[in-house]
């Protein structure tokens, strides 16, 4: 049992509390999940040939302005990472510096760590920050080992970022299919095979729905996710749909969490369309 949450936001008016809203949201579903936690953040969009790092310490202190002037980054700090912007090539440099890069995109910055929702939005101040879209995962591990490499968004391409409740009973073979086509894991949880599954399709062509059809077709399980992208989001559970959903449309704003409960901290929800998605069918929205 694990806990979803999710906001793409309509009205750029609400931007500024994107942060707010999705960390009320993640606490709401504490008790799906005490392991560990994590949102992705999407906003302020780098420049063209530029690309942000959401990075953490993998040892005991990184010195954050050290690494950005001999990357000639930028930098911004939170908790015990940080945020880059670079050029695009420095994760094989960052990660022999003890760095872990853990999203990489000109949109999303991804943070996550072992711990409960509050615990973990208030280390990374995610309440302060604004942006158009979020996602964020509370986790009761079942299959992998409870770590942050193991905690949810898992972010395997660029501004891509996967939330999941459920598991898949076939992964380690499709894992394998990955490998074979040159995709590199971090960790042993199904839920990374699932967004570097989504990553690979969208990388030769399809676009996020069509590569969630893929998905469908490869992976055998039960589940709920939630993806996005740069400019998308989407919902999908399988056939069966023993794993709870709901979604909510409004003029303002769309949302998704695992329980009603977590949608009732959004503006005006009682005008919002309410609903659960249908079993297998892909749930698509885009910026304009």
């Amino acid at each position: 049992m694990c806990g979803i949450v999710g906001l793409h936001l309509l009205d750029g008016d609400l931007e500024p509390q994107l942060g707010q809203l999705l960390s009320a949201m993640l606490i709401q579903m504490t008790d799906r999940g005490p392991d560990s936690s994590g949102v992705a953040i999407y906003g302020d969009v780098v420049a063209d040939g530029l690309l942000k790092y959401s990075c953490r310490a993998q040892r005991d202190s990184v010195d954050w302005r050290r690494v950005a002037s001999e990357c000639g980054a930028t930098y911004v700090a939170h908790g015990d990472g940080a945020v880059l912007i670079a050029e695009p090539g420095l994760r094989e440099r960052l990660e022999a510096d003890g760095i872990r890069v853990v999203s990489t995109g000109s949109a999303v910055e991804v943070f996550k760590e072992v711990g409960l929702p509050a615990e973990v939005v208030q280390r990374f101040d995610v309440a302060s920050r604004h942006g158009y879209q979020g996602i964020g995962h509370t986790r009761l591990a079942t299959e992998s080992a409870i770590t942050t490499d193991g905690s949810h968004p898992f972010s395997t391409h660029d501004d891509l970022c996967v939330v999941h409740n459920g598991s898949f009973s076939n992964y380690f073979s499709v894992k394998r299919d990955l490998e074979a086509m040159g995709e590199e894991f971090l960790t042993k949880n199904d839920t990374e095979v699932a967004a570097r599954l989504i990553g690979y399709e969208m990388s030769h062509g399809r676009d996020l729905g069509d590569a969630l059809m893929v998905l469908q077709k490869q992976l055998d399980g039960f589940y709920t996710l939630l993806c996005a992208t740069e400019n998308q989001f989407a919902v999908v559970r399988d056939a069966v749909s023993c794993k709870p959903a709901v979604v909510a449309v409004h003029d303002r704003y769309v949302a998704m969490a695992s329980e009603y409960r977590a949608l009732t901290e959004l503006p005006d929800i009682d005008n919002a369309k309410v609903f659960e998605p249908i079993p297998t069918e892909i749930y698509v929205w885009s910026r304009p």
